[in-house]
C-alpha cells in the first residue's frame, strides 16, 4: 500500500461536516459527506451537483477518483453520474458530486450524508503514435459482448 499526502482546505459551508476518511483500514475510497444547506430532493430522473464543503490538492501525477457509495446505489438506484469522476491534480475548487436517482422513489440529500466515495490513484501518461494499421489479436475488432459469445 501506497501512502500519499493529500492537503484539504475546508470551505465555509463546511464547517462542521466530517472531512473526508475511510470507513476501515482496508478501505481503498474516503467516503465524502454532502455539505448542503438544506435538503436536496432528487426525483427520479434527476441529478444535481452536490457540494462537499472543501476543496483538495493533490500531488502530480495523481487523481482522485469520485465513485458511487453501494449502498445508495443498491437500495435507492443513486449513482455518480459520470463514474468515476476525476478530480485533476491541478484543480483548485471545490469538489462537487454529480448524483442522478435512477431509482423509482424520490431520494432526499440531507446535510452529513456519506453521498460518494473517493480514491486517490496515480495515473499514467500516454504518448500517441499514429499508425496506417494495428497488429492483429484474437478478438480483433469484435466487440459489445463478443468475448462472452457461446461462453459459460
Amino acid at each position: 500500500m501506497t501512502t500519499v499526502a493529500v492537503s484539504l482546505v475546508r470551505l465555509s459551508h463546511g464547517e462542521g461536516l466530517a472531512l473526508p476518511a475511510y470507513a476501515t483500514i482496508d478501505s481503498a475510497g474516503l467516503d465524502i459527506a454532502a455539505a448542503v444547506s438544506g435538503d436536496v430532493v432528487l426525483l427520479p430522473g434527476d441529478r444535481a451537483a452536490i457540494p462537499t464543503g472543501w476543496a483538495v490538492v493533490l500531488p502530480a501525477g495523481f487523481e482522485a477518483q469520485i465513485r458511487p457509495r453501494s449502498g445508495l446505489a443498491l437500495r435507492h438506484g443513486v449513482t455518480v453520474l459520470n463514474s468515476p469522476g476525476t478530480v485533476d491534480a491541478d484543480y483548485r475548487g471545490e469538489v462537487k458530486v454529480i448524483l442522478i436517482n435512477h431509482g423509482p422513489d424520490p431520494y432526499t440529500v440531507r446535510r452529513g450524508d456519506r453521498i460518494a466515495q473517493m480514491v486517490i490513484a496515480p495515473i499514467a501518461r500516454a504518448t500517441i503514435a499514429v499508425g496506417n494499421e494495428l497488429p492483429e489479436t484474437e478478438r480483433s475488432a469484435n466487440g459489445f459482448g463478443s468475448t462472452g459469445v457461446g461462453r459459460r
